[in-house]
Order: structure tokens, then sequence, then C-alpha cells
């Protein structure tokens, strides 16, 4: 494991990288071989060089000395106490990775819910028998008919052994987004009698993006900040909600 701080001395040598790509100055490409995934290199005070890279998830910096032969992993501060680290790691690690998180989300298999023109796009990892899905989605109410929101819902079966074959009832009704709602109001799923493979299929892809982004409970709520992917997980209270949303609670016509 790479520690948060780490000091590397090495011959001033470089690493072959593929064609096309610019060698990788040794230090750098010693933590690289320590796992450390190198992205992108950026300009950096008092004659350093900085990387931005990853280690299992987390956004890591490291610092080439101006000697070329060391390397400092962490967070470059100025005399004030700002971290100069946050902002290259957020335009170029995050922010790309966020971009292929959202993508990701896009592809899934969700229910639309409220206008396609709305300004805000909201993903949320539904369960059929989440009673806190049914409170976010009764909490989102006055975003939706406003038509400032759209929500999208992610189907997934994680709660009950009901769930999945709910799930695919909705997705494979002839109007998902009325199912849905008549779900919500209280009304029962017509069961399937016989569960289309496609479907089934899509609802464990939608599981499996779930676990792979470290969502461990429904409702998990995925909203964009500027370039970012942010994430909330359960019922938001009144203040998050209004983060998640983007905007004031409208107010009731």
């Amino acid at each position: 494991m790479i520690p948060r701080a780490l000091l590397l001395g090495a011959a001033l040598t470089t690493i072959a990288l593929p064609t096309g790509a610019e060698p990788l100055p040794a230090p750098i490409a010693a933590l690289e071989r320590q796992g450390l995934s190198i992205h992108d290199s950026f300009e950096a005070p008092g004659g350093l060089t900085g990387y931005a890279g990853s280690y299992q998830g987390r956004e890591l910096a490291a610092y080439l000395l101006a000697d070329g032969e060391h390397v400092i992993v962490g967070t470059l501060q100025d005399a004030a106490g700002n971290d100069l680290s946050a902002a290259p790691l957020e335009r170029l690690v995050r922010a790309p990775q966020d971009a292929e998180t959202w993508a990701e989300l896009e592809q899934s298999a969700w229910i639309a819910d409220g206008d396609d023109a709305a300004e805000r796009v909201v993903y949320v990892f539904t369960d059929t028998r989440c009673p806190y899905c049914d409170a976010f989605w009764a909490a989102a109410r006055p975003w939706v008919e406003a038509g400032r929101v759209q929500l999208r819902h992610i189907m997934v079966g994680v709660l009950s052994s009901q769930s999945p074959r709910e799930a695919v009832a909705l997705l494979a009704s002839d109007d998902p987004a009325a199912a849905l709602a008549d779900h919500q109001a209280g009304g029962e799923i017509a069961p399937l009698e016989r569960l289309p493979r496609e479907l089934e299929e899509a609802i464990y892809a939608n599981q499996q993006l779930m676990h792979g982004l470290g969502i461990m409970a429904t409702p998990g709520i995925l909203y964009r900040q500027g370039e970012l992917v942010e994430l909330a997980q359960g019922l938001p209270d009144e203040q998050a909600m209004e983060t998640v949303m983007g905007s004031p609670r409208p107010p009731i016509e």
C-alpha cells in the first residue's frame, strides 16, 4: 500500500511507455510499479512537477522534485494552508472518472420519472420493497412536478426475494413510468408468468453497477455538481434534498 506521504530515491533514468506516450521519470515509474495509476502531469509551485494519480479508488498527488531523482506523495499546501493538490486531482482524475460513471448510469436499465426536458437528472437505485425509496419518491414530487428534475430509477432487487421479479415486471410493463407511479401510490405490481431473460440480466447488471459504486443500501442517489458525481445514500433530509435536487423546494401552487 502506498502511504500518505512517501519519499523515494531513484537513479535519474526513465521507463519506456507505450508508443506515443512520454516516458516517466524513474521515481514516478517506481510508484506506478507499486500500484499507483498515473493519469496526467501538471505544473506545481516550487520547481515541482505534479502527477495526478489514483490508488484503490482514491486520488493521490505525487510531486517530482527539481532534481528529478525524488518524489513526494501527499498534499501540497501553501503558506495559508490552502490545499494545492485538490484542484488538479479533481480536474485530471476525478472528473474523467465521474464522466465514465455518468455514462454507465445512462446505459443502465432505468425508469424515467419526470420531464425529459428537465434541467437536472438524478439517478436513484430503487428497490420495490424499500420504504425509504418510497419516501424519497414522495419527497421529490415538488421538483419533479415542477419540471425541474427528472429522476431515473435504476431498478434493483436486493431487499426481498420478490424484489427482482417486481423490478422486471415494472421494466416490462407497457408504460414503466406509469407502473412505477401506480406502485408508489400503493398499487400492486402485476406478476409476470415468465420473466424476460434480457430484463433479468439488466437487473443483475444494475446490481453489479450499484455494488461497484460502493452503494450498500437503497435509495442510492447520484447527482452532478459541476463535472463531479456526488452520492447520497438513504433518505436525504430537507437540506440535503435541496442539494440533490439542485435548487430550493419549489412552492406549492
